[in-house]
């Protein structure tokens, strides 16, 4: 029987883990679309301090399908959802769930029906969104952004909900990034892949914890992970703005010659072009620090989360996975 595994990172989501594990159960209940594939349900809990744990601890003694990672703290959503996506064990693995239900667990039959057809990636893509206007433009323009300046395919509107098949999991699972950019990482080892439009439906319950510092902070580490875009235009604007400079330089010594009453002069044209060329400067070392920070916390090797416990998971699997091994690594080298 195969396997279907559904990873949900959480954080302060009481009123809603437990709804989410039901729909996925009715999902694979007897008479139910996925009936005869076996559940593995992972949730990801980044040190709730809302009485979620003890709900998952709950859940998890009555459900031996049900599978919990507690993280020693809040490592953010990108991180505890990677860490969780190494631990599955399916022949299919649902990437992301959110413990909300924004992204419907109604799809995932749809996936499967896919995936068996021989889609390697199912990827559901949000077309339509329930939020306020001012948050779906901005998305659209972070998805054009990013499409656009990335040198691989990734699609517009497509996040973390698609399903993978194992040997796509693999792929992408070997990769060792310390934030890592879940759907940049699947677009970029390719494979057959298949787009589901679907609507992202508003939170049943509950805030959303991806408040807008959290939300840029995403999109920035999207735009540095697969580009040097903004070297380049760094690059290029730098010989645009000498180039300017030259001319300005030589049209103003050409009007002090020819009339000197045109020419430009004065303190006001040396202050504002240096507090332009401060400004874009300014821009530059901090695209540049962008790079520099990521590079800083790629090469000191920290464990991509560091785990409190698991519930229901198999000693030996957890001790194979690859997230423990660079721990215990990195401890013998520090001994």
């Amino acid at each position: 029987m195969k396997t279907i595994s559904i990873v949900t990172p959480c954080f302060n989501e009481a009123d809603n883990v437990e709804a989410c594990r039901d729909a996925v159960a009715a999902l694979f209940a007897p008479g139910a679309p996925l009936a005869g594939y076996g559940r593995e349900h992972i949730f990801a809990d980044n040190d709730s301090s809302d009485g979620t744990q003890d709900i998952l601890r709950g859940l998890a003694a009555a459900d031996p399908s049900m599978k919990v990672i507690l993280n020693a703290r809040n490592y953010g959503p990108f991180r505890s959802n990677f860490n969780a996506l190494r631990a599955a064990t399916g022949d299919a693995v649902v990437v992301f769930l959110p413990a909300d239900l924004q992204d419907p667990t109604e799809m995932i039959p749809e996936f499967v029906k896919l995936w068996e057809s021989g889609v390697e990636v199912v990827a559901g893509a949000r077309v339509n969104r329930q939020e306020s206007l001012t948050l779906r433009t901005c998305r659209a323009i972070f998805y054009r952004t990013v499409r656009s300046l990335s040198d691989i395919d990734i699609p517009l509107n497509v996040g973390e909900f698609q399903l993978l098949d194992r040997k796509v999991w693999e792929a992408v699972v070997s990769h060792d990034d310390h934030y890592p950019y879940i759907r940049g990482i699947i677009a970029s080892v390719g494979f057959r892949r298949a787009i589901v439009p679907y609507t992202w439906a508003a939170r049943r319950s509950g805030i959303s914890k991806n408040n807008l510092p959290r939300l840029i902070d995403q999109a920035l580490n999207g735009i540095f992970s697969f580009t040097n875009a903004p070297m380049r235009l760094c690059t290029f604007a730098g010989v645009a703005m000498a180039a300017l400079c030259m001319l300005y330089a030589v049209a103003s010594v050409g009007l002090y010659a020819l009339r000197p009453d045109l020419a430009p002069r004065g303190m006001m044209t040396v202050i504002v072009a240096l507090f332009f060329l401060s400004g874009i400067q300014l821009a530059f070392l901090g695209i540049l620090g962008e790079y520099v920070t990521s590079i800083h916390a790629q090469v000191r090797k920290r464990p991509l989360v560091v785990e409190r416990e698991r519930i229901n998971m198999d000693a030996a699997a957890a001790a194979e996975n690859p997230v423990h091994a660079l721990q215990r690594k990195l401890g013998a080298e520090a001994a």
